[in-house]
């Protein structure tokens, strides 16, 4: 049997005093000398040498989690699981087990260089937890979030505590565990923000409706745990005395006091280096990373916990960009893949499931399933009361349920004051992998923030009249995006018979799990220091409305939110304004001539989610031309060549309705080139081009008598012909419009699906984004709201 030995229980013996010797503590007596030094070549093994032996244990942590975690994700399981389950599967519980590996591997003399490693990787693991904890939130909260976060603690609070009541009253008094009971139900019932916002952002729901309730009602369940938690930690330590009791929360005042009073003003002094435009250089860095030592090594010294001053620190710098998001991209690897596996594994090896028994177990998983059931409970009951839809409300339930690493910190320190035994802590550990894994399963089938948006049918340009207002959501990645953006709005006719709304959506990558945000702008708002980089793009769409007074509507919003859920922000607001256009501008940029010289693929997911779930129409916009500022918005497209190419299908009758609205304009020379197979169409596409022919058929009078307007039409045989008559705009035009899907296997197509590089865009339009016969043109791909995939 592995013994299970906590390294906190270690202590160097030398000159230390015989009081400081506290009980339980384990004498270690280790040679210093023979830390540096291993070579084989001196008949010495490297497991003898603390260095090597403890690289060892580094490469060992992180390989074991990586390793369970690439197993785990096919299953659809978060990173943490595979965290706890690493950490457990290295110590007694498995690998520990094998003869010969926990003495060789981890010797005991390794504990005192394993436990500071690990406790340097976990402080600045709650620094960074602190930095993506938003304190803002604390303004969002509202009725319906309150009661749903306090009802997620005071329901379990009260099942729990009542059914431990009664079990004493049962129970064997002599038996030990019976006075445990009241701290397990009162850790089972514990809700953390840190944990609920970390499981959304893995399950991508964090920007979804229920995602934002959860997220500010899990704040004020932390809020209520933490109140009864650290109580009755603070009174234990007090032995019942009440003054002692006071003291210790005095103690907590004062060190946040000087936490804010003393760090306070150097991170302001950061925030102005980093507001002002500059990037975040590396002494500041530095300067950062010394405060987190220092705010850790004084939390230590007022006798609080050792993590307490670093959460603290990172609670006051700002979530998201830009301190906080460069904090996070330059910790976020090392820490979370390199440091942080040592304290799981360090954690593992306390663990022997073996070693827990039957009775034990099935007590702590009862109390674990009953604080469950009663936070799933009293979440559901008192969303379901505001009227939250039932499914939305029973997910909320399950989301506040979430259980993580801060409980494993909570049980751990449970157990240093005694308040849990061993067996306990260990069914208390894994009650919470077990958890973690099925809840995150059950959650990520039950409930899809898109399910709303498929049922939204109705909204594209070919169903709305001509003659009539145009609601558009224009997407806007960074400045060089906006030129182009606003030519094509420009063209889309704004008058007075057809004004035009736009609601233009800035997005800003979030690093890390933070809170994401949602920020209407108005022009009485100021701009946060988080979004003080939307300011010239807001100002050049007013500024492209006031142009047009009376016939351009900007509505400028914001949103800061992480690649995997930014679509739920371009969904939620496209299905609540109405709009029937998207605009979404193509991950990649072009030097003139068509080479690529920037590809951002964290953005190519957010197009493909975005033509996946979004209620209505959706266009690529690629922009060919020169590099532009927002200086440089052109004028010249005052008289612009567009064509449009039609192979047929719902896309291309999108595409044709767009060319509609621009040919009321006097100034856009329109052209429509349909590309037409010589032959007889299959029968299953009969009912398709009739609606094609009744849409050109219909375009064909509208243009009649109109010079600017021109119709050709070429006849082609397969697609290599196609491919020649697409060559044929070269040079010649502005704007090139093409519809994204076609019919399956069109013979228009044959032999240039081979070459489908960007799926996003579809064939004909991957072909025109990637050849540089087109030279500087702009090109849009659009893709009709469809309630079916038949033109697919």
């Amino acid at each position: 049997m592995v013994p299970t030995i906590e390294a906190e229980q270690f202590r160097v013996f030398g000159s230390m005093p015989r009081s400081n010797l506290i009980k339980n503590s384990i004498l270690v007596c280790s040679n210093f000398s023979r830390l540096p030094h291993a070579s084989i070549f001196d008949n010495s093994s490297p497991f003898t040498f603390m260095l090597p032996l403890l690289t060892l244990q580094l490469a060992l942590a992180s390989t074991t989690i990586l390793l369970t975690f690439s197993l785990l994700k096919r299953l659809g399981l978060p990173l943490m699981f595979a965290q706890i389950l690493g950490g457990i599967l290295v110590g007694p519980s498995m690998l520990s087990r094998i003869p010969g590996f926990f003495s060789t591997v981890f010797p005991i003399r390794s504990f005192l260089i394993l436990n500071v490693v690990s406790t340097m990787g976990f402080m600045f693991y709650f620094f960074l937890v602190g930095v993506q904890t938003d304190v803002l939130m604390l303004k969002k909260i509202t009725k319906k979030t309150f009661a749903i976060g306090f009802f997620s603690v005071s329901v379990p609070m009260i099942l729990t505590l009542s059914t431990t009541l009664v079990w004493m009253q049962f129970d064997d008094p002599n038996e030990k565990s019976v006075d445990t009971l009241p701290a397990i139900a009162e850790a089972e019932s514990m809700v953390s923000y840190s944990m609920v916002t970390y499981y959304l952002a893995e399950l991508r729901v964090i920007n979804s409706e229920i995602g934002r309730v959860a997220v500010c009602s899990s704040m004020v369940s932390t809020l209520c745990s933490i109140c009864v938690i650290t109580s009755n930690v603070l009174w234990v330590d007090s032995k019942d005395d009440l003054l002692l009791f006071f003291e210790s929360i005095c103690c907590v005042i004062i060190f946040s006091a000087l936490v804010c009073c003393t760090l306070g003003p150097l991170l302001l002094w950061e925030m102005k280096q980093t507001l002002g435009g500059q990037p975040l250089k590396q002494g500041n860095l530095i300067v950062l990373f010394t405060a987190v030592l220092m705010s850790g090594f004084w939390a230590h010294s007022f006798g609080l916990n050792i993590y307490f001053g670093p959460y603290l620190f990172g609670l006051l710098i700002p979530s998201g960009p830009p301190l906080g998001s460069a904090l996070v991209e330059k910790l976020d690897v090392i820490t979370n893949w390199m440091l942080l596996p040592m304290y799981f594994v360090r954690f593992g090896l306390t663990l022997d499931i073996f070693a827990v028994r039957f009775k034990t177990y099935f007590k702590v998983q009862f109390y674990s399933l009953l604080g469950a059931f009663g936070k799933f409970l009293g979440a559901s009951l008192s969303a379901a009361s505001y009227q939250i839809p039932l499914r939305d409300a029973i997910s909320l339930g399950f989301f506040m349920t979430f259980q993580g690493i801060f409980e494993l910190v909570l049980f751990k320190i449970m157990k240093r004051k005694e308040l849990i035994g061993h067996e306990a802590f260990t069914a208390m550990c894994l009650s919470v992998l077990i958890s973690t894994g099925v809840i995150a399963s059950v959650s990520r089938c039950f409930y899809d923030p898109s399910r709303k948006h498929p049922g939204y049918i109705g909204r594209s340009v070919l169903q709305s009249r001509p003659h009539s207002q145009l609601r558009v959501l224009v997407c806007i990645h960074e400045e060089q995006n906006v030129p182009s953006a606003i030519n094509l709005l420009a063209t889309l006719n704004p008058c007075k018979h057809s004004p035009i709304v736009v609601y233009m959506l800035h997005i800003i990558e979030l690093k890390g799990v933070a809170s994401p945000l949602l920020i209407p702008q108005k022009k009485t708002r100021r701009v946060s220091p988080k979004t003080r980089g939307s300011g010239p793009v807001i100002d050049a769409f007013r500024n492209f409305a006031e142009t047009h007074a009376g016939l351009v509507s900007v509505f400028p919003f914001i949103s800061v939110s992480p690649p995997q859920t930014m679509h739920d922000d371009v969904c939620e607001i496209a299905l609540e304004k109405g709009t029937s256009l998207v605009i979404i501008p193509f991950y990649k940029k072009f030097h003139v001539g068509g080479a690529v010289y920037l590809s951002k693929k964290s953005l190519k997911i957010v197009n493909q989610n975005v033509l996946d779930q979004a209620p209505c129409s959706v266009a690529i916009l690629i922009d060919r031309g020169t590099l532009k500022t927002l200086h440089a918005i052109w004028t010249c497209w005052s008289s612009s060549e567009v064509v449009v190419v039609f192979l047929g299908g719902a896309d291309d009758r999108e595409a044709l309705a767009l060319g509609a609205r621009m040919n009321l304009r006097q100034n856009i020379n329109l052209t429509l080139v349909r590309i037409r197979y010589d032959g007889d169409c299959p029968d299953r596409y009969t009912e398709g081009t009739q609606l094609d022919n009744e849409s050109l058929a219909q375009f064909q009078t509208d243009i009649s008598g109109n010079n600017c307007t021109k119709y050709i039409e070429e006849v082609v045989n397969d697609g290599a012909k196609t491919s020649k008559v697409l060559r044929t705009l070269e040079h010649h035009y502005d704007l090139v419009m093409v519809g994204r899907r076609h019919y399956d296997a069109s013979p228009l197509l044959s032999g240039l699906t081979e070459w489908h590089e960007n799926k996003e865009l579809g064939v004909i339009g991957d072909m025109l984004a990637s050849s540089d016969f087109l030279g500087n043109t702009t090109i849009l791909v659009v893709q009709q709201h469809t309630d079916n995939g038949e033109d697919e």
